[in-house]
């Protein structure tokens, strides 16, 4: 029978839990037994009840990791928790491992096999493992939902006794799943969405959403889905061509990102100041870096009557549907990883092979090697 463990997540504001009690159940269904430290569910409102009716069982913080074949969480485990973690064990979940490498390292050291979620591939056969695609839907909800807060315009057109008001302009930055679902958000409050993506398969599914899309003589289709690095003389353009744009618009919502680098510069500080006052932005990539320029990640600043938003980790704003995804993202993951009801796990699969980031004391995902022996 394998061993699932669930510790609580430590990071600081991370609400989210990395398996939800129906998909404890199906693991149960399918041989697995899920140890679950007490209260690791509390912050996304699952009770400890809730999993033992499941079939798990509750236990303290230090004996959640006891015995486990296979270790579950939302974000990287915090490194005090690594002595008692198997050294034949095989940890799941978003690593990061370009913002501390060093904590890779001690991973391989330790002898620790490691899936990072963010490495999942993304092919057809991987899209129901996709934690990348489930998390940043929520963020794209979300980031709608909060430009519609800060701003100080309504979004929808209205017709009142005082006159008509008219929609909000709305500039989607990055066509990604996030942004798909920032477009989705803020056409369904009623405001006017325009996008943008240097990416130009990203076109036929703003327009399928009902956003008018700004089109540059750049095209920037890299692997996996995600825009290639541009250019010095491609980002010249683009930032030329996009600062009439954006001068224009009430709301500006970002999300580009390269994976493993810092997020493009979209939204120079030059551009803030020719947006109107009481005109917002909202930076998805503020984690990474930030799209525009004044971005302060975690917080909301104002320059010239622009508030620029910079929010941390969304997905946890949303604790209950985001860990529901990202259970169902593990469930499909780890069946994977079992065959019979034991743990047999095939490394030379196209998924486990991808998203392999550890393994036999070998860090086994290149970029992050090089970045480690840099």
């Amino acid at each position: 029978m394998v061993q699932i463990a669930v510790p609580k997540e430590t990071a600081p504001g991370e609400r989210r839990v990395a398996l939800t009690p129906e998909v404890v159940a199906r693991l149960v269904k399918e041989g697995c037994a899920v140890r679950l430290e007490a209260g690791a569910g509390a912050s996304a409102f699952f009770t400890d009840e809730a999993y033992r009716q499941a079939g798990a069982e509750v236990v303290p913080a230090e004996a959640v990791l006891e015995g486990a074949q296979v270790v579950l969480t939302v974000g990287p485990l915090e490194a005090s928790a690594l002595p008692r973690v198997s050294h034949e064990a095989i940890l799941i979940g978003f690593q990061y491992p370009h913002r501390d490498p060093k904590r890779v390292e001690a991973l391989a050291d330790w002898g620790i096999s490691t899936l990072a979620m963010e490495l999942i591939p993304r092919i057809t056969r991987a899209q129901s493992m996709d934690a990348l695609s489930s998390q940043a839907t929520v963020a794209g909800y979300r980031a709608a939902l909060i430009a519609a807060q800060l701003s100080s315009r309504f979004f929808p057109m209205l017709t009142t006794a005082a006159g008509t008001i008219r929609p909000a302009r709305v500039l989607v930055m990055g066509v990604g799943v996030a942004g798909l679902q920032a477009i989705a958000t803020a056409k369904r409050l009623g405001a006017n969405v325009w996008a943008y993506d240097v990416r130009k398969a990203a076109a036929e599914q703003a327009l399928s959403l009902g956003a008018k899309v700004i089109e540059l003589p750049i095209s920037a289709e890299g692997e996996g889905g995600y825009a290639r690095e541009l250019t010095a003389e491609e980002q010249a353009m683009q930032l030329e061509a996009l600062a009439r744009q954006v001068g224009q618009m009430d709301v500006v919502i970002t999300t580009a990102q390269i994976p493993g680098r810092r997020a493009p510069v979209l939204v120079t500080a030059e551009m803030v100041g020719r947006m109107a006052p009481g005109s917002v932005i909202v930076d998805l990539a503020a984690e990474s870096g930030g799209n525009c320029e004044l971005t302060r990640p975690g917080e909301t600043v104002e320059a010239g009557g622009v508030r620029v938003a910079g929010p941390l980790n969304l997905p946890s704003e949303l604790p209950v549907h985001a860990s529901e995804m990202y259970a169902k993202n593990l469930y499909n993951l780890c069946k994977l990883l079992l065959k019979n009801g034991e743990l047999a796990p095939d490394w030379s699969d196209e998924i486990l092979a991808g998203a392999l980031l550890t393994h036999r004391h070998e860090i086994t995902h290149g970029p992050t090697r090089l970045l480690v022996g840099a």
